[in-house]
């Protein structure tokens, strides 16, 4: 994902070609999110991105305004942050009490590593999106 942030410019980033409902920046704002929810949320755990931002890429949503560079930088910087914490967390055991959930696919989550490895599934969905978005811009 961070490379996607790098390599393109942040007209790029925004632009949603034809037949598409987003564009690369809310498809990597959207990774970060649903990670989040899916790990800390669903854990009953304070969450490191803002409300805000859950509003902004959350599932059913779509780019409602051009992000700005100030918001590539904090995506950038979240994408390592979250990384980072989520391994020590792991690592710390912090994550005890999960409420089970069931994705659209049909996959039932019940625990935080369930979780982990089904976003592992969903990162890589988005990451074809983009790749198929990148050949448009």
């Amino acid at each position: 994902m961070s490379k996607f942030l790098q390599g393109y410019t942040l007209e790029q980033l925004n632009a949603i070609p034809a037949g598409y409902n987003n564009n690369l920046i809310w498809n990597i704002g959207h990774i970060l999110v649903v990670q989040q929810m899916l790990v800390y949320k669903l854990s009953g755990l304070p969450m490191m991105i803002s409300d805000e931002m859950v509003e902004k890429y959350k599932r059913g949503t779509k780019p409602e305004q051009d992000a700005t560079q100030v918001d590539v930088e904090e995506i950038q910087s979240l994408l390592f942050e979250t990384i980072n914490q989520t391994k020590a967390d792991l690592e710390n055991k912090v994550f005890k009490n999960f409420q089970e959930f069931s994705t659209m696919s049909g996959y039932t989550i019940k625990t935080a590593e369930d979780a982990i490895s089904f976003n592992v599934y969903h990162e890589a969905v988005h990451t074809g999106m983009m790749m198929s978005i990148r050949k448009f811009i």
